[in-house]
């Protein structure tokens, strides 16, 4: 029998089985029986489309499209997970196979090093930040996903893999790089600020992060008997693994408290999270620094110590993320992973975005949002991440700024300054003086800057000119003059944007360490935070209600 037979014997089998059941379901139970009925209407929609659509279809992925767009529905966190992507998590779970300790994002079609991590594997083979990846072990990446990327770069440690790389300003160069484990650091730097203050960067909650926040505190503690305060700084960072929040929220609360409990549709599920080992400090003042990219665990602490009483939030409303997934066998090897509950932090709110939008959370207005409460009475909301105690707006030139980073303007400007300066200054040193050159380099004709305003007008103008309209030479008059505004507000805000590229070029010579030293030079979170930490009354007047 054919196969395309087979197939639509067995469909119709499951829609014979599926039409028995539904018909003996009572009626009584509507929901039950809505379900059965959508199964088989979906079933008999993919076994017609499946034996009468005019080409051939794969079936597996015409499958794997439908459930992907149905699980799509639902929210950004649950997704199916297909038997290869199965397997490819077993083996990295179980540390058969190894990253190359580099970030990876595609620009203009190719695998680019975003973010490259000092003495990891692609360090060691001397990649550098900007290499866009043209081949690996003979393969061209051109065309590839994330995804086909991923598969053709894995293999076991201690094997080699040849790469291709077209660096900026130097062209192509052949590298092998030796395959082993990735160790990124979750605390990249601790130190002392100004005035007696502490501080603590964390990218990342991965194993240990917990006892890493600690050990750096208590660091700082034995070294600075007169330490006035400590920032904790949780901006970008994306979250991670759950007991690692109630770990760092302990450093700074007793034991025996309860920091996060998780509620769903299944009570047997449910779960409390407290506080298991004794506090490193109960009393140092703390100032914890979140944005709109501090989610998750992020959010656990900053909403617990905010709960608790027992830390200031500076910066801006956080992410938003406030689920908790499962992954389920669904056959052959198969899983989907569903959000099956949402975690609620000591106020028993849930800070969980309620809307989504292109994946990304909607603001929603604090008139419809629930008020809960502090320990000391103060009022928080819930919905929608967490608010700070002190909001500072995202800086002026944001549509500039943003735009020069979206479109990886500053990204690429650095990849061709550095080809120029075979080394730098400290990071307490250095000062970006080619400001003339930047510039230079937004206004070269081989480079594109399209702000928002300017894609709408080049749309409008392929629009009219489709429609037989005669708008083009006010619309180009438009258009130039939105350049010559652009380039004004990049003017305008030249400062942020050096302090921008500052931070850029420290990354390259100094890695994450670096990059994070020199943000703090000109960070306006911090200096908030330093001020707040040496006024006691004013620390305590923020704390009470």
């Amino acid at each position: 029998m054919p196969l395309r037979n087979k197939l639509v014997a067995a469909v119709a089998a499951t829609i014979t089985i599926i039409s028995l059941t539904a018909a003996t379901v009572s009626p009584i139970n509507d929901k039950f029986f809505e379900i059965m009925k959508a199964i088989e209407v979906y079933t008999n929609v993919y076994k017609e489309v499946n034996q009468y659509y005019v080409d051939d279809i794969e079936p597996n992925k015409l499958m794997r499209t439908g459930i992907e767009a149905m699980v799509e529905s639902l929210d950004p966190y649950t997704n199916y997970i297909s038997e290869t992507d199965v397997e490819v998590a077993r083996l990295n779970q179980a540390g058969k196979y190894q990253g190359i300790g580099a970030n990876i994002e595609y620009i203009d079609g190719l695998p680019t090093i975003l973010t490259l991590y000092k003495d990891q594997p692609a360090d060691k083979a001397g990649i550098k930040t900007g290499d866009r990846i043209l081949t690996v072990d003979g393969r061209e990446t051109e065309g590839y996903n994330r995804e086909q990327l991923e598969e053709i770069m894995r293999g076991f440690p201690g094997t080699t893999m040849k790469l291709t790389v077209d660096r900026p300003g130097v062209g192509k160069k052949n590298l092998e790089l030796l395959r082993g484990d990735v160790s990124i650091p979750n605390v990249p730097y601790s130190g002392m600020l100004a005035d007696n203050v502490g501080y603590v960067a964390l990218t990342t909650f991965t194993r240990n992060a917990g006892k890493n926040v600690r050990d750096a505190v208590a660091k700082l503690r034995a070294d600075n008997p007169d330490l006035s305060g400590i920032v904790i700084d949780l901006r970008g960072n994306g979250g991670g693994l759950l007991n690692e929040a109630v770990d760092i929220v302990n450093i700074f609360v007793p034991k025996d408290e309860l920091i996060v409990t998780t509620k769903g549709k299944v009570r047997d599920w449910d779960r409390s999270y407290k506080t298991n080992s004794n506090p490193l400090d109960l009393e140092l003042p703390v100032a914890v620094l979140i944005n709109g990219r501090s989610a998750s665990a992020s959010e656990i602490v900053s909403g617990s110590l905010q709960d608790l009483d027992r830390g200031v939030l500076i910066g801006q409303r956080s992410y938003g993320k406030g689920l908790v997934q499962n992954i389920m066998e669904t056959g052959y090897g198969s899983r989907v992973k569903i959000t099956t509950a949402k975690y609620y932090i000591p106020s028993q709110r849930c800070i969980q975005a309620i809307e989504y939008v292109d994946g990304k959370p909607v603001d929603i207005p604090d008139s419809e949002r629930a008020v809960f409460k502090t320990r000391s009475g103060r009022k928080v909301l819930d919905g929608g991440g967490v608010a700070p105690d002190i909001e500072l707006p995202l800086l002026g030139g944001k549509a500039v700024t943003q735009g020069l980073l979206d479109n990886y303007i500053i990204f690429d400007f650095v990849n061709e300054w550095v080809t120029k300066h075979e080394t730098i200054d400290s990071v307490a040193d250095f000062q970006f003086k080619d400001w003339a050159m930047f510039e230079s380099f937004i206004q070269r004709g081989d480079f594109e800057y399209n702000s928002k305003a300017e894609k709408a007008l080049e749309k409008a103008l392929k629009q009219t000119e489709e429609e037989g309209y005669h708008v083009t030479d006010q619309l180009k008059a438009i258009q130039a003059q939105v350049d010559q505004e652009q380039l004004a507000a990049i003017q305008q805000y030249k400062q942020e944007i050096i302090n921008i590229i500052e931070k850029e070029i420290a990354g390259r010579y100094y890695y994450q360490r670096g990059e994070v030293q020199m943000g703090l030079r000109n960070d306006r979170e911090v200096k908030e935070a330093i001020a707040v930490l040496n006024d006691p009354a004013r620390y305590a007047k923020l704390l009470k209600p």
